[in-house]
Order: structure tokens, then sequence, then C-alpha cells
């Protein structure tokens, strides 16, 4: 069952006493940040959100599932994972290693660069969350996760700006090995009004209670969160997108339906009601009807 979004504290848990001490949220005096090899536990992670970022270099091969995709890691990659998007990590072959650090919201807005880090395309909304790193961009960011290990145990007193650094060139060593996930500009009015839409229709998920459901569900409510008029937001979004603002709404609902199905063990009415539906039967017919399934006929494959 995917459960409520980890926090920090239940990371820590997690950890044998042996590998790490559980530390203070705020132990690098503003947010929280923390370094460590991937090599000193199981690296198998739950399927869940968290409330903290990750950057993991991975070095062995399995299985990377989030939001309602997978994708088959068979070589070194790194992997930006943000609190938006829950993932769960499977590794298949028995050598695993490589780093990984975690961090708060509140360490990365610690910093005069937080713009730069929390635009990235590593950070923000929708964008490909991993990368796969050749073999000089791969020795960097190794000798970078290094440095971070030592820095991690020093007494040095600035040691926390000294790692926001560390982090700042990590991100942009391993863009390098995608330079087609550059950072953009809105080109238009309406790509910007229709940019802010598919932002904000992506903040509404991931579900992580049967008992929460959406706030925002029609065009009206999203118009209403952006204080622009509702033809102006569904002639955006139809101008940059080419689908409807009510068709972008219902393939949101129905990707996060398709993850629910197959990661929770949620009964169907709960499904429904999480994502808005009045009554079960009319959450089963609008998913036979985008996805060509019904909710059982799916969650009997997953299984």
């Amino acid at each position: 069952m995917m459960k409520t979004t980890e926090s920090v504290e239940d990371f820590y848990k997690r950890l044998p006493r042996d590998v790490a001490s559980p530390q203070s949220t705020n132990n690098a005096g503003i947010g929280h940040f923390n370094v460590f090899s991937r090599e000193s536990y199981s690296v198998v992670s739950p399927y869940s959100r968290r409330d903290f970022y990750k950057a993991s270099l991975i070095i062995g091969t399995g299985k990377l599932y989030y939001a309602d995709k997978w994708v088959q890691i068979d070589r070194p990659a790194m992997l930006f994972s943000n609190p938006v998007v829950p993932y769960s990590w499977e590794p298949e072959s028995e050598n695993q290693s490589g780093w990984y650090c975690l961090f708060t919201e509140g360490f990365i807005q610690h910093t005069e660069r937080v713009e730069s880090l929390k635009d990235s395309p590593l950070f923000k909304i929708g964008s490909n969350p991993i990368f796969f790193p050749g073999e000089a961009q791969l020795q960097e960011i190794s000798a970078i996760f290094q440095k971070m290990m030592v820095e991690m145990a020093s007494t040095y007193a600035q040691k926390y700006d000294v790692l926001r650094s560390y982090l700042h060139l990590l991100i942009h060593e391993s863009m390098k090995s995608n330079p087609a996930n550059s950072f953009g500009t809105y080109v238009n009015a309406s790509a910007r009004v229709s940019g802010l839409f598919l932002e904000l229709l992506e903040r509404q998920f991931p579900i992580d209670s049967p008992l929460a459901s959406l706030s925002l569900k029609t065009p009206a409510d999203y118009a209403h969160a952006l204080s622009v008029h509702v033809n102006h937001l569904n002639r955006s979004v139809k101008e940059t997108t080419g689908k409807t603002t009510s068709e972008q709404i219902a393939a949101r609902i129905a990707k996060e339906a398709s993850a629910l199905l197959q990661h929770t063990d949620w009964n169907i009415a709960d499904i429904a009601y999480s994502l808005g539906f009045e009554y079960p039967s009319y959450f089963t017919n609008f998913f036979k009807k985008h996805t060509g399934m019904s909710p059982n006929q799916l969650r009997n494959i997953a299984v």
C-alpha cells in the first residue's frame, strides 16, 4: 500500500542504527542535508512520496517506478526526485553502489542561487528526472559525491555552505549528460498561462490518502485559482497543447487513477472519492473511457 508522505524522520527510521543516527530536521541550521553511500544498507525504496529532495547516483541495475511509469536502469544513472512525484526503486543486480544526498526545501532556500536550482529541469514539475552520464560525467559526479562525504564528516563551521556549492555543481554536471533538457522561457502569454495551468494541475497529485479529495476539478476551478477568465484559460491551453483544458485534466486524473490502482490496496470507492467522483460507477465509466479497461481489469493485470 502506498503510504502517506515520508518525512525526514521516517527516512531515518528506515536506516540501520549503525549506518546513521537520526539527525535534526534543521541540522544545516536552516533545513536538512545529508549524504550516504548506497553500499551501506539495503537500497530498496518503498513506493511513496517524500517531503524532501533527493539526488542519487545509481550504479547497479534495477527498475525505477515513478508516477505511473517505470524505467529500466541498465547503466549508471542520476536520479533527481522532488516532493511532488512518488517513486520506488527495485534493484535487480546484487551489486549496488553509488551515493545519494537528501535535502529539504529549507536547505536550498538558504542560498543566493535558489532560483537556478528550483527552476532547473531537475526539480521542475513534469521534467525528466533521470540522466545517464557518460564516462567523463560519471567520474566528475562520483568525485563530487566523495567530496560531499568528506565535507559532511568535517567540523568546518561553514561546511553546509560548501555542501550547497557541491550540490549546485552536481546538478549542472548531471545536466551535461542530457543537453536537450535546457532551460526554457514562455514564448507568449498563451504559453505562460498554459504552463502555469499544467504546473498547477500536476501539484494536485499524488493523492496520499483515500480521505483526501481533489480541490480543483474543473476548468473553472483552475481559472479561478490562476485569476484568469475560464475562456482565456481554455484558449491558451488549446493553442499551446492542442488539447482542451478538460482533456488535460481528465488525462491527468486517469494517470493518477492508474497509479493508485497499481500501487495501493484502496478499494475502488475510495479511489473514486479521492479523485473527485461522487459515485464509484461514475469513476468506472470515466476510467473505461480513457483507458479502454475497467479499474478491476487494470488491478488484476498489475497483480
